[in-house]
């Protein structure tokens, strides 16, 4: 089995494990329909930056 040939400084270390954090997803509150929609998408009602896009089917 391979060993490291130096040791692995925890500056190193903790750079890589940067990228394992878990972020928030981008939610807003949406004043057409009054929920919170994630950010950059069509809300569940057909409304996308105040206006409806999408017609709702009834």
């Amino acid at each position: 089995m391979a060993t490291p040939a130096r040791k692995t400084s925890k500056t190193r270390r903790n750079r890589r494990r940067t990228a394992h954090k878990i972020t928030a997803p981008a939610i807003h509150y949406d004043t057409q329909t009054g929920e919170y929609v994630m950010s950059h998408h069509v809300s569940p009602n057909g409304f996308y930056n105040g206006k409806q896009i999408i017609k709702e089917a009834n």
